[in-house]
């Protein structure tokens, strides 16, 4: 289960809530965190699907890494309802080198078992990731 490059096991769970996201819709978002002690990655919250972006963004913390899937819908200039499956690794400069260094050599193999992915976005600050780039990626 565990991975030989950087020894962390994802949890069931990570695979089944990004299913519900995929196939039905259930969540907005979902934020991943890695349990050092456990050496695995766990879901730690779950965005409901009236939520916005700006209480997606809200529940990143402002100085340790995360991995989140945020589920963008949008509207072609075509007029044609759409939504895009993001992919963000979220690594704020204020957080700790070990914790950087952890989530960075996870990031592949943990994106290879979330199938579906359609953008990833790589973030160390707010601006790097605000909604305006949201959009400008999903088209």
């Amino acid at each position: 289960m565990a991975n030989a490059a950087s020894g962390m096991a994802v949890h069931d769970d990570c695979k089944l809530k990004f299913l519900e996201l995929k196939a039905k819709r259930t969540y907005r978002f979902i934020v991943y965190k890695i349990e050092e002690k456990q050496k695995q990655v766990i879901v730690e919250k779950l965005g409901e699907p009236a939520q916005s972006y700006e209480d997606f963004t809200a529940s990143l913390p402002a100085d340790e890494c995360r991995y989140a899937i945020y589920d963008f819908d949008f509207v072609t200039e075509e007029n044609v309802q759409k939504s895009r499956i993001f992919f963000i690794a979220w690594s704020p400069d204020t957080s700790r080198v070990r914790s950087k260094m952890i989530y960075a050599s996870s990031k592949d193999r943990f994106k290879r078992e979330l199938d579906g992915i359609q953008i990833e976005l790589q973030a160390t600050d707010p601006t790097e990731m605000g909604l305006d780039v949201i959009r400008s990626r999903a088209s």
